[in-house]
This record gives C-alpha cells, sequence and structure tokens, in this order.
C-alpha cells in the first residue's frame, strides 16, 4: 500500500513538472499568431515603433521560451530583442550550426518574398548551451512591405 502511495505521488509530481514545463514552452500556433501581430503593428504604427517595440527584451513580443524578430529583404536585421547585436547587421551572410551551414536568412527572406510565409528548419544551440539543436522558425513577411517577421521554437 505504501509503495503505491509513494509511486502515484512520484507519478503526479512528475506530471506537474512536465505541465510546467510544456506550460513555459512557446508554441508553432503562438509563433504564426505573434509574428503576425507583429507585422499589424507596422502596418498600424509605422516600422519606427514595431521596431522599438520588437527591441524590448521584456516587451509583448517576448513570451515563454521565444520572441519575434524583424529584418529586411536586404539582410538586416532591425529588431532582435535577445540579441541587440545583430541589429543594424547584414546579416545574409551568417549559417547556422549544421555541417554544411545552412544560409538560414537568405532562406528567410526567399520564404517571405516566395510564399509570404511558412516555416525553414535548421541547427542552433539553445540559449547558455554550444551543442546545436533542431530549430523551427515562423516567417510571415509584413504585407506590402519589404520585411519579415520571424518566430521559432526548439524542438
Amino acid at each position: 500500500m505504501k509503495k503505491s502511495l509513494f509511486a502515484m505521488l512520484v507519478l503526479l509530481c512528475g506530471l506537474c513538472l512536465a505541465a510546467t514545463a510544456l506550460a513555459d514552452t512557446a508554441t508553432k500556433d503562438e509563433c504564426v499568431a505573434k509574428s503576425k501581430e507583429a507585422a499589424q503593428m507596422v502596418l498600424d504604427k509605422g516600422v519606427e515603433a514595431a521596431t522599438a517595440e520588437l527591441n524590448k527584451k521584456d516587451g509583448k513580443f517576448v513570451w515563454k521560451d521565444t520572441y519575434v524578430f524583424m529584418m529586411g529583404f536586404d539582410g538586416k536585421m532591425l529588431a532582435h530583442p535577445m540579441s541587440p547585436a545583430l541589429v543594424g547587421q547584414d546579416v545574409l551572410g551568417k549559417t547556422d550550426k549544421s555541417e554544411k551551414g545552412k544560409p538560414i536568412f537568405k532562406e528567410f527572406v526567399a520564404l517571405a518574398k516566395d510564399k509570404g510565409e511558412g516555416w525553414v528548419d535548421y541547427l542552433w544551440p539553445k540559449p547558455g548551451q554550444e551543442a546545436p539543436a533542431k530549430k523551427v522558425t515562423f516567417i510571415y513577411r509584413v504585407p506590402g512591405k519589404d520585411l519579415l517577421m520571424g518566430a521559432g521554437i526548439y524542438e
């Protein structure tokens, strides 16, 4: 009886921890919604206001374990709340951490130009880690603009 009760208690604790971890993990649906919301902000309030909000580390476009970034089709990173050093840089030459070095930012721009929206998968280290992990990022073209929004999750 005591062993059964202990096993149940351990199982419940495990389920609670798993639920907490999942609650702190962004979903693909959230990435889509937040990217489109950020794009709408550009249309409603202008690029300058959207850039200011997107660059806030504690802003409304940073949630759970992810964030929205904005870049131009010219390759210039315009907003990145977690890596402010990227802002203003041309990132088109940067690659992922795979063996062949996938040109992810070029893929982001190509996808936004050709299809308007979609997902790009690549390898990138999780924050605070060195080993690359599988990441997938939703890319969304700001309607009528040469700008894209992106938000991704680790799988």
